[in-house]
């Protein structure tokens, strides 16, 4: 199974959400989750003044959770007030970080030119690139989904080489599910996803797109978890509102565990 050799990434994006109490307590509630077998990479991404107490916190207790941040700036440097560099970021020992999410695109005016050099440099100081790509509403209703998808991963991409493929991480997200309650049909979520891999074969070679993990975002719910991650070429989760409270992210947790497990069962 597809899943099982990738294996499965859930990440909760709590955005401009919590205190650093509420960091410390969400962190220690999660800590029975990993008192099991844990078969997936759990990952949490807070806001830039909370990331040093969730590392804190999460290394005084000893959980595999990881840390990630929501956005960066290119440049390692200079006079770009209100900038975090990835050298800021690796200094934390942080996973990751989230590139191109549609808010930053809707908000924030950020094109595919600037993810795309984020990703190189993302790839340059170790983190994990966690790119985002999805539709607006307009553009799925057009029937444009797939030329919108296609275009921002070959330019969020370009300029790459199939080794570095496997260390990146690509985030669908329907603009026109998140935070709505809204989400893709399964057979379509996988479907897009399938053509992102599809694509990113044709960029750089099978062997590359089928170690790339690419996760669904768009109100992933405890209703709808088990089957999204269940799909041959949906390998996680960006997680959004069902992220913030913790008995809500600790059950999709056990469920892509579970989900993991079947697989397992399933090719033995």
């Amino acid at each position: 199974m597809a899943n099982m050799q990738r294996g499965l990434l859930m990440a909760g994006n709590w955005k401009m959400f919590k205190t650093r109490s509420e960091v410390e307590a969400f962190i220690l509630g999660l800590a029975p989750v990993f008192q099991k077998s844990s078969q997936v990479e759990a990952m949490v991404c807070p806001s830039f003044t909370l990331l040093s107490t969730a590392q804190k916190t999460i290394k005084r207790m000893g959980l595999p959770l990881k840390v990630s941040a929501q956005n960066m700036e290119y440049r390692e440097e200079g006079a770009f007030t209100g900038e975090v560099s990835a050298i800021h970021l690796k200094e934390l020992e942080l996973r990751g970080v989230l590139l191109g999410h549609s808010e930053r695109r809707q908000y924030y005016n950020e094109t595919d030119v600037a993810i795309n050099q984020k990703t190189k440099v993302a790839l340059q100081y170790g983190l994990l690139p966690i790119v985002c790509v999805g539709e607006l509403l307009e553009q799925r209703q057009a029937g444009n989904t797939d030329t919108v998808v296609i275009e921002q991963i070959t330019k969020a991409l370009e300029g790459l080489d199939a080794k570095q493929i496997p260390a990146i991480v690509i985030a669908y997200e329907p603009v026109w599910a998140i935070g709505t309650g809204k989400v893709c049909e399964t057979p379509e979520a996988n479907r897009v996803c399938k053509l992102i891999r599809t694509q990113v074969t044709a960029q750089f070679g099978a062997d590359a797109a089928n170690a790339l993990r690419i996760l669904y975002g768009g109100s992933m719910n405890n209703a709808n978890a088990e089957a999204l991650l269940s799909q041959s070429d949906i390998d996680g989760g960006l997680i959004g509102g069902a992220s913030l409270k913790v008995d809500s992210f600790a059950e999709l947790l056990n469920t892509a565990n579970q989900v993991m497990s079947q697989q397992t069962v399933a090719v033995v």
